[in-house]
């Protein structure tokens, strides 16, 4: 008779901390021109019960001549017993990243697994990015440059429990790819239907991919008047700017804003405000916020008032608001005043400077209450 067998399982979990730390430096130039190895520290902050601070090197380090070339971090522990400085020692994984100021997305650039940190020394890399390629990206604007540093702080003591044992089928899907389908069919121009004469250029489309994502587009292609537009071979359209035009279909197709490389910040800004008024007149609501928050992330003074008769002129309440809020605080108005944007606003626009008053006015009040 053969002996009875039990199965038993469990399993062991790591009990983890996790944390980020934003470093905001700005006026980034004036750091980089302090010479090789000049660098400066962040604030204090702690993750998993431990102390940490950030170094980063604006100008590199002098190490050698490619590490010159490179903008470097680490990131150090604080040791809290400097009798026992080196048994002080902490399982951690962390990364570097960069934020993207355009979109306020952030990308890694340096990536450490996890490793035993001391306080000894710092941890990081002398080459989170080259110089010259930060000076024409876009996470360089403004003067000011947004690290973020994203730590792992890993128990010594993992939870460990008992696991029942149950047979499992699991299969594995991958993650959803729509939205890079429909950008490959938009690049590859398969089954195009539509063709557009935006100005001096050219663009293919599919009409009921359009039509999905846009009320007018879905009215001229499919509506009770759409017979007459539907046989023309090409549609011309002189009232958006070509540039707008190939960021709309980005987006309609793929669901995010186009990569604006090689632009300088002024030009990329000049991008969106096209995309916010192609947007406004092809109906994609969520287009507009997106374009209205990076706009709102540009105020100055002296571009504010420029910026309220864009506002106005595409519905764009969230870039109005913003436009409102950004006069009311910190007295900001005296300087606005004094733009020629304000002067403009106030011969040409008068009915809207009426209606930012009156708003700037609430805000004031309701910031001293």
């Amino acid at each position: 008779m053969a002996a009875s067998r039990t199965r038993t399982a469990s399993t062991c979990t790591p009990k983890t901390v996790r944390g980020t730390h934003v470093f905001k430096i700005a006026g980034y130039s004036l750091h980089s021109a302090l010479g090789a190895d000049a660098s400066i520290t962040s604030a204090t902050f702690n993750i998993g019960g431990h102390d940490w601070f950030i170094n980063v090197y604006p100008p590199g380090t002098s190490s050698s001549e490619e590490d010159a070339g490179h903008i470097s971090a680490f990131l150090y522990r604080v040791a809290t017993n400097k009798h026992k400085q080196q048994q002080q020692l902490v399982r951690a994984s962390f990364d570097f990243r960069l934020v993207d100021q355009t979109t306020g997305q952030s990308t890694v650039l340096a990536k450490f697994l996890p490793s035993m940190i001391s306080t000894l020394h710092g941890w990081g890399t002398r080459r989170l990015m080259n110089k010259t390629k930060l000076q024409a990206s876009t996470y360089l604007q403004d003067d000011c440059l947004v690290i973020e540093c994203d730590v792992t702080v890993i128990s010594n003591e993992p939870h460990v429990e008992e696991t029942a044992i149950s047979p499992k089928f699991e299969v594995r899907v991958p993650p959803p790819n729509l939205s890079d389908n429909l950008g490959e069919l938009l690049g590859e121009k398969k089954g195009v239907d539509v063709v557009f004469k935006v100005r001096d250029e050219v663009f293919t489309a599919h009409k009921i991919v359009l039509a999905l994502r846009s009320p007018v587009f879905d009215a001229e292609f499919y509506g009770p008047a759409s017979e007459e537009r539907t046989c023309r071979q090409c549609i011309t359209i002189q009232d958006v700017h070509p540039s707008a035009f190939r960021a709309l279909l980005h987006f309609i197709y793929k669901g995010s804003i186009i990569a604006m490389e090689g632009f300088d910040a002024d030009e990329r800004m000049e991008i969106i405000k096209n995309l916010l008024a192609a947007a406004d007149r092809y109906g994609i609501e969520r287009l507009k916020l997106i374009c209205g928050g990076i706009l709102c992330k540009s105020l100055d003074a002296e571009n504010v008032a420029t910026m309220l008769v864009l506002a106005y002129q595409h519905h764009c309440g969230c870039l109005k608001d913003g436009c409102v809020k950004f006069i009311a605080s910190s007295n900001r108005i005296q300087n606005v005043m004094a733009s020629q944007g304000y002067e403009h606003l106030k011969q040409a626009c008068p009915t809207i400077l009426i209606d930012v008053l009156e708003n700037v006015t609430k805000c004031m009040h309701s910031f001293l209450r």
